[in-house]
């Protein structure tokens, strides 16, 4: 069993790289922040469509959280405001909104800057 969650990401895309980039220098989540590509997406319990689908939180367990759940518990394992900021993520009401706001930035990542052809979601999601 790992001693730490990890946080899957999609090392293909620009835009990705980029926020996991900042998070390891910036947030500073206590968890490993690893590309999907290079993970052991089976010892993880996730699949490779998931992983391309969508951000992932995997604590030492094997509980897995996607998307916008996914960034909060990492914001959550952070210090100080960033924890702050997670936990408001995971109420009922901004829940919901986070939900949105993240599919709606993953559908659209390949638009944004760092963005190419390949950070484009899957067509038909998992």
């Amino acid at each position: 069993m790992r001693s730490r969650p990890v946080l899957v990401y999609d090392g293909d895309c620009g835009f990705c790289t980029t926020a996991a980039r900042f998070t390891e220098r910036r947030v500073r989540p206590r968890c490993d922040v690893v590309p999907w590509q290079f993970a052991d997406l089976g010892a993880l319990g996730v699949t490779r469509e998931r992983a391309a689908y969508e951000v992932l939180w995997v604590t030492p367990a094997g509980a897995v959280d996607g998307g916008a759940r996914a960034v909060a518990k990492a914001l959550v394992s952070a210090r100080g405001t960033w924890a702050l900021l997670g936990r408001t993520l995971l109420l009922p009401g901004v829940r919901w909104i986070a939900r949105r706001v993240y599919r709606f930035v993953a559908t659209h990542r390949h638009r944004l800057p760092g963005g190419t052809a390949a950070c484009a979601v899957p067509r038909g999601g998992r």
